[in-house]
């Protein structure tokens, strides 16, 4: 049970810091203050352990009321290990929610989100260089604003996740919408080219994603998430590119509205190009 609660909170801290917006920069120490605290609970209460009892003794006879039990030796009738009690489960537990609770007053993400968008929106986009899924070599910024469109590059976890996927799919539902607004969807993760391209047949996607290799292009652009012994992972956020290369606008609460992000980036770049 207690190792099932562990993994309980663990998941669900992973869960709370791939959707908070907070830049590379200051991702770590929310991070780590999270995990250490979800762990408190598993390395401060000992796991139950199995306990040893002496066997039955056979049935009293009916005139032998007053007779007692036989004695047993006291290594098989005591227990093997004491069980914590329900006063140390319940204020483990408590410290474990504060000090969750205590992360987010100590790493607060609003601020460092709002600091990190003032100063990259209007600001020229990050160049990069990626494998494309499509085969045929790597795509660059230059690549995409040659072509004088409007970019949505949206940053994500990983493909044929069920979070992943939904969004996609919004992507490609809207294609239409894209192209009368003159603009290109690409999405960008640290999958392998050959990830990212079956992921893109299987969902019969009209565009294609960028193979983010360690996750320096999503640090470039403040969407790293950095899981120790895990590796870099894209973080969920998008960006509207305009046509001269510079940031139009960056969405960051995606995670919570991926299934009306699509529709929200439309209205956006309706926004921006009236």
């Amino acid at each position: 049970r207690i190792k099932t609660l562990y993994l309980f909170f663990l998941s669900v801290t992973f869960s709370r810091l791939s959707s908070q917006p907070v830049p590379h920069s200051s991702l770590n120490a929310t991070m780590y203050a999270k995990i250490v605290a979800s762990a408190f609970l598993y390395l401060s209460v000992p796991p139950p352990t199995v306990h040893a009892f002496a066997p039955l003794s056979p049935p009293l006879p009916a005139s032998s009321s007053s007779t007692s039990l036989p004695a047993t030796s006291s290594s098989s009738s005591s227990l093997a290990a004491t069980p914590p009690s329900r006063r140390t489960f319940l204020s483990t537990g408590a410290v474990a929610f504060g000090a969750l609770a205590g992360a987010d007053l100590l790493c607060p993400p609003s601020a460092f989100a709002a600091s990190e968008v003032a100063n990259m929106l209007g600001a020229t986009a990050p160049d990069f260089d990626l494998p494309s899924s499509t085969g045929k070599g790597n795509t660059t910024l230059r690549d995409l604003t040659s072509k004088q469109k409007w970019t949505v590059l949206y940053f994500y976890p990983g493909a044929f996740t069920s979070g992943c996927t939904l969004e996609a799919r919004g992507f490609q539902r809207d294609q239409d919408a894209y192209r009368s607004l003159n603009a290109q969807v690409v999405g960008v993760s640290v999958d392998p080219v050959e990830k990212n391209a079956q992921f893109c047949a299987a969902e019969n996607l009209d565009f294609f994603m960028l193979s983010d290799f360690g996750g320096k292009v999503s640090k470039r652009y403040n969407s790293a998430l950095t899981v120790p012994g895990f590796g870099t992972f894209s973080n969920r956020k998008t960006y509207i590119i305009g046509p001269d290369g510079t940031v139009r606008w960056v969405f960051e609460d995606v995670e919570s509205r991926v299934a009306r992000h699509s529709g929200e980036v439309i209205e956006k770049l309706r926004e921006l190009q009236a």
